[in-house]
C-alpha cells in the first residue's frame, strides 16, 4: 500500500511539474508558444486562458483534497494538446524534435495511470457530486 502511495505521488508531481514549467512560455508570450496558439487560431486569449487553467490544475494536483479532480482535469487538458499535435501542429513543433509532444504523452500516461489506480477515488468523486 505504501508503494502505491509513493507511485501515485510521483505521478502527481511529474504532471504538476510539467504543467508548471510550460507556464513560463505561455505567460511570457514566447515565440514558440505564440506560434502554437496562432496555428490553433486562439492567440493570445487561448494561450493566456490555458496558462491560467494549467496553473490552477497544477495547484489542485498538489493539494491532497483536490488531487484526483486535478489529475482528471490534466487528462482532459492533455487530450486536447495531443489532439492539437496530431491534427494541426504536427509532432515536431518549431524544430523541437517532438519534445513538446513527448511531454504531452508523459502527462497523458501519468494522468491515465493515476486515474486507473485511484479509480475508487474517481468513482466516489462523481458520486458525491450528485
Amino acid at each position: 500500500m505504501q508503494s502505491k502511495k509513493l507511485v501515485t505521488s510521483a505521478l502527481r508531481i511529474i504532471v504538476a511539474v510539467i504543467l508548471l514549467q510550460t507556464l513560463y512560455f505561455k505567460f511570457t508570450a514566447h515565440p514558440d508558444s505564440v506560434h502554437i496558439f496562432s496555428a490553433l487560431g486562439v492567440e493570445p486569449w487561448g494561450r493566456i486562458t490555458l496558462g491560467i487553467t494549467e496553473l490552477i490544475v497544477a495547484v489542485m494536483i498538489l493539494l491532497p483534497k483536490t488531487k484526483t479532480l486535478g489529475m482528471l482535469c490534466s487528462l482532459i487538458i492533455i487530450l486536447g494538446a495531443v489532439a492539437s499535435h496530431l491534427l494541426v501542429l504536427g509532432i515536431n513543433v518549431s524544430s523541437d524534435n517532438g519534445k513538446l509532444f513527448a511531454l504531452a504523452l508523459v502527462v497523458l500516461f501519468c494522468s491515465s495511470i493515476y486515474l486507473i489506480w485511484c479509480k475508487n477515488e474517481v468513482i466516489s468523486m462523481f458520486r458525491s457530486a450528485k
